[in-house]
């Protein structure tokens, strides 16, 4: 008997932007213990170690495949000629998690034009695009689909003691992008969603932690569980909202942050 049967993404062709390493990846990871094909779209030329050992895990293990392709998500001619290639080849487009995405912390009277608009496009345009791109394919096969953009728990706060203006502003942008994008596509079955996660532990922070030791303290004091999360614990969020077992959930924001926010 298949327990939970609407979680399953067999046969279900799934991509990631931002998956070369870190959240991403660990999300395509999740996506590939559900049964999906999974597509990493990175701007590294090289993906993390990890993900070799990945991608032979899913075709030893899970009997599935994970794929790379190398592009910077402001490309978007060639975005779209990514993606669209793609979806020749498998016959079909069902998801996106667009978790493409910079930080850079600069207080707001020394941040440059430069600086910002490179956030900007990165963070909204190039998950705009992204999103867009998907959506055309999925309109062309007709089945409809699920488009995940990853928000943060900054769309909403400012953070007490890191001061990253743009950034905050490029997540509150992706969370009202998810709203608009999922009143216009409803009527193609395509849902479109956001999760806003708290802190994450992921290499990067922890170098951060080196350079700041007294956020590694202090923040997990801000929240409800005292505790900052780890990658892993944003796998289900992923398959969930790709999945059936959200079937009736668009413009929504999954807010994921330990309670932080609530205060």
């Amino acid at each position: 008997m298949k327990r939970l049967s609407e979680f399953s993404l067999s046969k279900k062709v799934v991509l990631v932007s931002g998956a070369g390493r870190g959240l991403g990846l660990t999300q395509a990871e999740a996506l590939l213990e559900a049964g999906a094909t999974v597509y990493a779209l990175d701007r590294l030329a090289v993906p993390a170690p990890d993900f070799d050992i990945i991608a032979k895990r899913a075709e030893s293990e899970l009997g599935t495949s994970l794929h790379y392709r190398q592009i910077d998500v402001r490309d978007v001619h060639n975005l779209n000629k990514i993606i669209e290639e793609i979806a020749e080849k498998e016959g079909r487009m069902d998801g996106l998690i667009a978790a493409a995405g910079i930080q850079q912390e600069t207080p707001a009277l020394e941040y440059t034009a430069e600086d910002a608009n490179r956030m900007f496009e990165i963070n909204i345009t190039g998950v705009f695009m992204t999103s867009q791109a998907v959506a055309k394919q999925m309109i062309k096969f007709g089945n409809g689909g699920s488009i995940v953009m990853i928000a943060s728990m900054s769309a909403t706060i400012a953070n007490r003691g890191l001061i990253c203006p743009a950034y905050n502003a490029s997540k509150a942008g992706v969370v009202q992008l998810g709203r608009n994008l999922a009143s216009e596509w409803g009527q193609y079955g395509i849902r479109v969603n956001t999760i806003s996660p708290g802190y994450i532990v992921t290499a990067m922070v922890e170098e951060l932690f080196k350079q700041f030791p007294e956020r590694r303290r202090d923040w997990p004091t801000q929240n409800m569980l005292g505790r900052l999360s780890a990658p892993g614990e944003y796998r289900g969020a992923a398959v969930f909202l790709i999945s059936d077992a959200s079937s009736f959930m668009t413009a929504a924001d999954l807010r994921m942050d330990g309670g932080h926010s609530a205060w």
